[in-house]
């Protein structure tokens, strides 16, 4: 009876258990199961469940998973194991994402990739994400257009066409955004029009959790064609088990850098040549005084004389004091620099998640104002975005979002010369 007793007691055994994920308590599929000191080992199916047999001489298990801590509990006499993993946020730095929303190890990719998380391009509270990306990846060229809401052209590793378009493929959550310019040919070759941004100006900062950039043509395989300047790959932000809200807030303050403005002489005024406008040949019934070369844009005209009468711009304004007076030559009181202001544009957003076992959502909305640095000019862009995700089955999650933006813009800067000024 002594040995069939010790026979029993040595038969292996066999342990079941589930494995969740502590941010969502949702289940975690993959995760691998190992004997400590043995080769025996399992991996959890879709519904986060496993079962091993172990031999009686066990004395723990380990539970490992990309991304997450790895845990180890003890055997003893329990039969039956429910594990908890916690997210390694020093591992996470090593995954990146790849197409169709999968994640790989950076170390095990055949091509080029660099990851920046949502923190970094939303700490400038900047209503363009695009330029918190300068300087944080290597290889990546950004060209901004000096206008109050200009596009940017986002070029990896060099211009690759003389003639299409060497603008990267931005990709939201597994759908690509053509993010082409559309200035037009006149803006193109240097005449008047308005640069109204891209579409990638109204992906909200705030929203991102992770941004990955494919380079090479092997990364571009992934998106075809479209993909052949390189791919900028957006993970947004989703919701989480319980409820959570989160506020950012941000103020800049800009201005003019008075040292390397340039610098305007004040000895001679307006004109091409060093003589005046005869009053008869503007307007007969003025007092015979010279007339300034308002019309032209240089300033090689007549020198300045404080004791030389002369009519100026405000002389033909009937809203003026000095209409149809002459006023002393002298140069203007206020230089161009004077014209600028100082713009204080305002980013402000919120937050909510929430959800339980049977699914999560996430709303936000961000209100950004920012103003020109130019009189009366400003654009206001009000942000609202929703995803949520439902648990149909253990295997079968659904998932949706929807982004709103509405940009209103006054004042906007024109670019180029118009066609009055280029004759």
């Amino acid at each position: 009876m002594f040995f069939m007793f010790v026979r029993v007691f040595a038969q292996d055994q066999t342990i079941t258990g589930v494995v969740t994920a502590k941010e969502d308590g949702l289940p975690l599929p993959g995760v691998s199961v190992l004997v400590v000191g043995t080769k025996i080992g399992t991996q959890t199916g879709g519904d986060g469940q496993f079962s091993i047999v172990v031999p009686s001489s066990a004395k723990q298990l380990e539970f490992g998973f990309i991304g997450y801590a790895k845990q180890t509990v003890t055997i003893g006499a329990n039969r039956v194991f429910n594990v908890t993993l916690v997210a390694n946020t020093k591992q996470l730095s090593e995954i990146v994402v790849t197409a169709m929303g999968q994640t790989r190890l950076k170390n095990t990719l055949p091509y080029s990739v660099q990851q920046v998380s949502g923190e970094d391009v939303s700490k400038s509270r900047s209503s363009n994400f695009i330029s918190g990306l300068s300087g944080k990846v290597s290889g990546l060229e950004i060209r901004q257009n000096n206008t109050l809401g200009g596009s940017m052209n986002v070029v990896l590793r060099g211009n690759k066409s003389f003639t299409g378009s060497n603008q990267a493929l931005f990709v939201i959550d597994g759908v690509p955004l053509d993010n082409t310019i559309s200035n037009n040919s006149d803006q193109t070759s240097g005449l008047a029009g308005y640069d109204y941004g891209n579409p990638a100006s109204d992906i909200n900062p705030d929203d991102i959790a992770s941004i990955s950039v494919l380079k090479g043509a092997a990364a571009s395989a992934l998106y075809g064609s479209r993909g052949f300047n390189g791919v900028i790959l957006i993970t947004t932000k989703k919701g989480s088990k319980g409820l959570g809200i989160t506020v950012n807030s941000g103020v800049s303050v800009g201005g003019i850098d008075k040292s390397t403005f340039a610098k305007y002489q004040t000895q001679y005024g307006g004109g091409y040549q060093n003589e005046f406008l005869n009053p008869s040949s503007v307007n007969r019934n003025l007092i015979p005084y010279p007339v300034a070369n308002t019309g032209d844009d240089a300033s090689y005209g007549p020198q300045f004389n404080p004791n030389q009468l002369v009519y100026q711009w405000d002389a033909f304004d009937p809203t003026s004091p000095n209409y149809n007076l002459p006023t002393p030559w002298v140069a203007a009181k206020n230089g161009p620099v004077t014209f600028f202001e100082n713009p204080i544009s305002v980013n402000n957003s919120i937050f909510i998640t929430g959800g339980g076992d049977n699914g999560t959502f996430k709303m936000g909305y961000t209100r950004s104002n920012e103003a020109g640095i130019l009189p009366n000019s400003r654009i206001d862009k009000d942000m609202i975005n929703f995803n949520s995700t439902l648990n149909i089955t253990d295997k079968l999650i659904a998932g949706g979002s929807i982004n709103y933006t509405q940009t209103r813009g006054l004042g906007r800067y024109g670019t180029g010369y118009d066609n009055n000024n280029m004759m």
